[in-house]
Parts: structure tokens; sequence; C-alpha cells
């Protein structure tokens, strides 16, 4: 009975610290949905935001003093900006994500 009862703590103490040893990554899907900048790579694609359209949707996301926005050869969109006192070079995608670089 001591041999049975000993192997089942020994068992549970295995059993909790393989629990407590595995780690949950955050996808990329998940950190894509928050409405703030990303630190994901733009994605490359058709873009239909104008130059108005991409400066509105960083401005409406608390960047302000937009400047210098261009279009690269994947459609994303480039440029300089400040938020929260800081200086930062942003991007814009196709999908509307926001990204700081």
């Amino acid at each position: 009975m001591k041999t049975i009862l000993g192997l089942a703590v020994v068992l549970g103490i295995i059993g909790t610290g393989a629990a407590f040893a595995q780690t949950t990554a955050t996808p990329a899907a998940v950190i894509a949905a928050s409405p703030d900048a990303k630190t994901i790579p733009p994605v490359a694609g058709a873009n239909s935001f104008t130059e108005a359209e991409a400066r509105h949707r960083l401005e409406a996301n608390g960047y302000i003093n937009v400047s210098d926005l261009r279009k690269d050869d994947h459609s994303v969109w480039h440029g300089k900006a400040m938020k929260g006192g800081t200086s930062v070079n942003v991007a814009l995608d196709y999908q509307g994500t926001i990204v700081v670089h």
C-alpha cells in the first residue's frame, strides 16, 4: 500500500511540473487583432488606400505629425510620425495594420 501511495504522489508531482512547464505562444493572428501598432512585418499586397486615407488611419490611431508618406513596391505605406512624444517610423499595409519599425 505504501508503494502505491508513494508512486501516486511521485506521479502527481511529475504531472504538476509538466503542467507548469507548458507555455503558450501568442500567434501572429492574435497580435494582428490589436488596434495599436504591431511589431510583425507589414503584409505586402494590393493597397487600396490613398495617401490621405493612410494618413487618416495613422492619425485615428494616435499618431501625429505624419510625414514623408510613400508607397513602396509592395504597396505598403511608409512614413514618419510622433506618438507619445516619440518619433517613430511607421508602415501601413493593405489590411490597415500599422507597424512601427
